[in-house]
């Protein structure tokens, strides 16, 4: 029995291609075939069909300081759905003192109810108390199979002792590390060096934290996850340092995983330079690297040594937040946004300028932060048994990239004006179509929460 066939399209997954309809029965793939009967029938005509695409790496609803991003959850999971995203993983945002599980429970409170599509959650692990190991391991239990850790900023910061008890903690509960890498003490000087000298103005925030101040973190906590045989993420990777720091520990036969994100492929320490305070809008860590740094990135991705792009999405307002910072760069909120523009993005310049295969691009787009999530294969293929998660992509629509015409809540757009070739058509969750012709026609609230299973890198 089945409920609704997607017809007439090129299935994509990362394995390979092919003319084939698809079954959906009960929210789930039940058939791969042609003559398949159905009472709802979609039309995928001249489209690619893709699994639905993972954002492994997303703030929504986070609150800094006495300021909280512009998309909370209902805006941000709309904005992912039209941008062809149907899962995405976001953070318990906890600090240091907090009490893990309590944070836990504040993120279903602000998400359930009301996702777009489906969610799941990082841990954050802001400290090494007692408390946090007891709640790690039952939360591992409960299907959070992966947490966030950091170098650098106020309330997060792990000293090297506390990283190498989180790491063994997370080893034995099977949950994989994702780390912030930048060296919190080198970006204090920096930025104490430059404001002393009255380089205040944005373009000075990419010399608060150069790509060393990048790479030598990611190096340390390597060495660290080495020592004690733990696995581990790094996030949002920007430059070649990094990299070979990353290559290095592979090396030494570790299994270390590695995201990229859209703004260190198609942005560069050029756009700190733009007129009058604009710069701000590109301030955002780690900051944006020289354009050289772009086809390191490309080949990486290309080549396997990249396993994901995540969008880091972190949505402020250019008028009433980043301005925050007028009197001194590092004031300004860091983040920007971009969880509607990944796929398209990546899809123009990737896929159609021949840097990426179509699998290489559902891959890192959607395949491989499931695997590496413990989302796979209920999300992020198209197979017998997975979730009806798929994006009908028509590869010959051509939209102009604005803030008029996006849905993320934020009053800019990185990438204005920037001409994509390739976008959504159609989006399907479990079945549902909840996008169509790049407008939202679903429910909010229909997104449900993901227990997930023990990442691949174990």
């Amino acid at each position: 029995m089945i409920d609704c066939v997607v017809e007439n399209g090129t299935v994509v997954t990362a394995e390979g291609s092919r003319q084939v309809d698809v079954g959906i029965q009960s929210g789930r793939v039940a058939a791969l075939g042609h003559g398949l009967e159905a009472g709802r029938r979609v039309d995928a005509q001249g489209c690619f069909v893709f699994p639905g695409f993972v954002d492994g790496h997303v703030h929504l609803q986070m609150k800094v300081g006495q300021i909280m991003t512009g998309d909370d959850f209902e805006s941000g999971t709309i904005a992912a759905a039209c941008g062809g995203t149907t899962t995405l993983i976001d953070f318990t945002e906890n600090c240091r003192g907090d009490d893990l599980a309590e944070w836990v429970e504040k993120r279903h409170t602000q998400a359930d109810g009301h996702v777009a599509v489906d969610y799941a959650l990082h841990l954050t692990l802001a400290d090494a108390s007692v408390g946090t190991l007891r709640n790690l391991y039952r939360l591992s239990e409960a299907g959070y199979r992966s947490a966030k850790l950091y170098t650098t900023y106020d309330g997060v910061r792990l000293a090297d002792r506390e990283f190498l008890e989180l790491l063994a903690a997370a080893r034995d509960a099977r949950v994989l590390p994702m780390v912030h890498t930048e060296n919190d003490h080198a970006i204090a000087y920096l930025t104490g060096r430059l404001l002393s000298e009255g380089k205040t103005a944005p373009k000075y925030h990419p010399l608060s934290r150069p790509p060393l101040v990048e790479a030598e973190a990611a190096n340390r906590v390597a060495v660290l996850a080495g020592l004690v045989n733990a696995p581990l993420y790094i996030a949002h990777l920007t430059c070649a340092e990094t990299l070979e720091r990353i290559r290095a520990a592979r090396g030494r036969g570790q299994g270390v995983y590695a995201e990229t994100c859209p703004q260190y492929l198609f942005l560069s320490v050029d756009d700190y330079d733009r007129p009058g305070f604009e710069g701000a809008k590109y301030v955002l860590s780690p900051p944006l690297r020289d354009k050289s740094n772009w086809q390191v990135l490309w080949t990486a991705l290309k080549e396997g040594e990249l396993q994901a792009v995540s969008t880091d999405h972190c949505p402020w307002d250019y008028a009433t937040q980043k301005t925050l910072g007028m009197q001194a760069f590092d004031k300004i909120p860091n983040g920007a946004p971009g969880i509607e523009t990944r796929v398209p993005l990546l899809f123009h310049e990737g896929v159609g300028k021949g840097r990426l295969s179509l699998q290489q691009f559902v891959e890192v787009c959607s395949t491989g932060p499931a695997r590496i999530f413990g989302l796979y294969p209920r999300k992020g293929t198209i197979a017998v048994g997975s979730d009806a998660d798929l994006v009908i992509y028509d590869p010959n629509r051509e939209v102009t990239l604005s803030q008029a015409n996006l849905h993320q809540r934020v009053d800019y757009c990185p990438y204005e004006g920037y001409r994509v070739h390739g976008y959504p058509q159609t989006v399907l969750l479990r079945g549902q179509v909840i996008v169509e012709n790049g407008q939202f026609v679903g429910k909010v609230g229909q997104g449900e929460f993901v227990r997930r299973q023990v990442s691949c890198a174990y």
